[in-house]
């Protein structure tokens, strides 16, 4: 198993700092489903919000030029890397050598200006919201982006991850699964996945969360049709697979036991 965190890069420093924002939305692990995010950024038009965050993974799915054109293209987002936006990123580099036919497809599907935009991306950003204070983003958790962090992990591992950051309120995304709770002292918030979130209800219900005053998590329909039709018009490799996910996602309690066993996942 590959322990490694994959933390904030050398070269990025500090923490950029936000706010004080009002209203956020949050979205997660979009996985490149654009009919998904469509139906998702036209909610939060509606509900009107002042920040959009994203919390890593945009790519990694059908359409992840798509993804990453139409998330850069919001009047007012934030953005923290995800295992899947590092992968890009270092196998377009020549750093990471594909070791699947996906690996290898999903860097080609992205434009040297959305390679450039997601090698942009920095690991972790704080957000002052308004009723919660000091937010902080991350995907996997403040220490790296492959750790898995879930309604069950234990506050001892919490306390842990989180040591070396001062928020009351962390953010993550990585293991698809929506939840809010209370540990270690902290708030921890999972906005849920937008493109492929592993729950027990209807196919074509994609996850997020607004945060301000208070988190309130939220779920929105979208053509899962148009999603599963994706895959096989783009060529992913893994259509059927996706297909599958779509169609019968695994439990959330199995993939917290599964989660929590495992620790680390890229």
């Amino acid at each position: 198993m590959d322990t490694t965190l994959y933390g904030p890069g050398a070269w990025e420093g500090p923490t950029r700092r936000y706010g004080p924002i009002r209203r956020v939305a949050v979205v997660s692990d979009v996985h490149a489903n654009v009919p998904a995010l469509t139906a998702v950024l036209a909610e939060i038009e509606e509900v009107g919000v002042d920040l959009v965050v994203s919390c890593g993974d945009l790519t990694w799915g059908a359409e992840p030029d798509r993804t990453v054109e139409l998330m850069a293209g919001l009047p007012r987002a934030l953005f923290v890397r995800g295992n899947g936006e590092r992968a890009v990123v270092d196998i377009h580099r020549g750093v990471r050598r594909p070791s699947t036919e996906r690996e290898a497809w999903v860097p080609r599907q992205h434009s040297d200006a959305s390679v450039a935009f997601v090698a942009g991306i920095p690991f972790s950003v704080v957000v002052d919201v308004v009723g919660l204070g000091p937010v902080r983003f991350c995907h996997g958790s403040p220490r790296g982006d492959t750790e898995l962090v879930t309604p069950a992990t234990p506050a001892e591992r919490f306390a842990e991850l989180a040591a070396d950051v001062e928020e009351a309120v962390i953010v993550t995304g990585h293991t698809h699964l929506q939840f809010d709770r209370t540990v270690a002292g902290r708030r921890s918030v999972n906005p849920g996945s937008v493109g492929l979130p592993f729950h027990e209800g209807p196919p074509g219900t994609a996850f997020w969360a607004l945060l301000g005053p208070d988190v309130e998590l939220r779920q929105t329909s979208y053509d899962v049709d148009a999603a599963r039709a994706a895959g096989p018009r783009t060529g992913d490799p893994a259509a059927e697979r996706i297909t599958a996910l779509l169609n019968a996602p695994p439990t959330p309690a199995e993939i917290t036991s599964d989660a929590e066993a495992r620790v680390f996942s890229d």
